[in-house]
């Protein structure tokens, strides 16, 4: 998968700074980091695999949209989707953790049935480097690399949505109407963890 993310990465960004950002990566966990503790693609290489997810995901939805894709928006959908989740490098730390594991033969019940103890390797967040929100700290982080445009910056900042912000806080559909990138990267981001990574479907 690393492989895949280098070569979307080489063959489509050509802004200054690209080769940096990728010299840094490598002495980063952003190869092997989960892409949460619990939500989706909680397993080592998870953040590379949801990274790449979203990319083809905001692929699929620009097509769908604006009909074939320049090469020159291409580097920005390359950008915005594979870098969009920077804030979660270095973020998780592994730990060991007891889980019900719900089988049929189980020792134990509860109201979710007959299951068992198992230990088994999960994560937990050790931020250690605390910025504020989610998407203006990938801003941040993409930054000091490559010099991203308005709507760049607003697509990332933004592509959580409303899940990182207060009630009545409008930044969020401001910046979805002032840039329809923006909206299209949430869309593609949710569509990946709710629909490519729910191990449920």
């Amino acid at each position: 998968m690393k492989d895949q993310f280098l070569a979307v990465v080489k063959q489509r960004i050509q802004r200054a700074g690209a080769g940096d950002l990728l010299t840094w990566l490598e002495d980063t966990d952003f190869y092997t980091a989960p892409a949460s503790t619990r939500f989706h693609l909680c397993k080592e290489g998870g953040l590379l695999e949801h990274s790449l997810n979203v990319y083809r995901r905001l692929i699929w939805l620009c097509e769908a949209e604006y009909g074939q894709v320049s090469d020159a928006f291409h580097e920005t959908v390359a950008i915005v989707s594979l870098f969009h989740d920077f804030c979660k490098i270095d973020f998780y730390k592994p730990e060991w953790k007891n889980v019900k594991v719900y089988q049929e033969k189980g020792s134990k019940v509860d109201n979710g049935g007959r299951f068992d103890w198992e230990t088994k390797l999960g994560y937990s967040v050790d931020e250690r480097f605390n910025y504020g929100y989610h998407g203006p700290k990938s801003v941040f982080l993409i930054e000091r690399f490559l010099r991203l445009t308005p709507e760049e910056a607003a697509a990332v900042s933004c592509h959580m949505g409303a899940f990182d912000r207060n009630p009545n806080d409008f930044t969020i559909s401001n910046a979805f109407e002032q840039y329809p990138l923006a909206l299209l990267l949430h869309t593609a981001d949710c569509l990946a963890s709710f629909i490519d990574e729910n191990e449920r479907v």
